[in-house]
């Protein structure tokens, strides 16, 4: 084995040390809580429950969730980029350009399919 990855390998270990020793002690130090009927309603407050616990909602509200945390994501890797611009040069200029022509056919890819209306 080599031995530039044995910090690696001590590194695994004690982290996975650590997860499990967290996970152990927390099982002996949790303190037990009893049931009582409040704690068994769907809501500690106190309150009664008004109307049906399941309400169906439309797909296009996790489809637009979806749509923002992708299109957020792919933004941020625009930031780093910008920052060395000047330092990378005309390929890694031409790079961004198919980036950002992709990330534009995904939001237009969207916009046809209508994922954007709400309904």
């Amino acid at each position: 084995m080599p031995t530039q990855y044995l910090p690696v390998l001590i590194f695994l270990v004690v982290a996975t040390a650590f997860g499990m020793g967290t996970l152990v002690l927390g099982e002996f130090f949790r303190t037990r809580r009893r049931s009582y009927p409040e704690k068994l309603m769907p809501y500690e407050s106190g309150n009664p429950p008004v109307g049906e616990p399941t309400i169906r909602f439309s797909v296009k509200f996790y489809i637009i969730a979806m749509l923002f945390v992708v299109f957020d994501v792919e933004a941020v890797f625009l930031y780093p980029w910008a920052i060395v611009f000047d330092k990378l040069g005309v390929y890694a200029f031409i790079e961004m350009i198919i980036f950002i022509a992709i990330l534009l056919v995904g939001y237009v890819y969207a916009w046809r399919k209508e994922a954007f209306v709400w309904d």
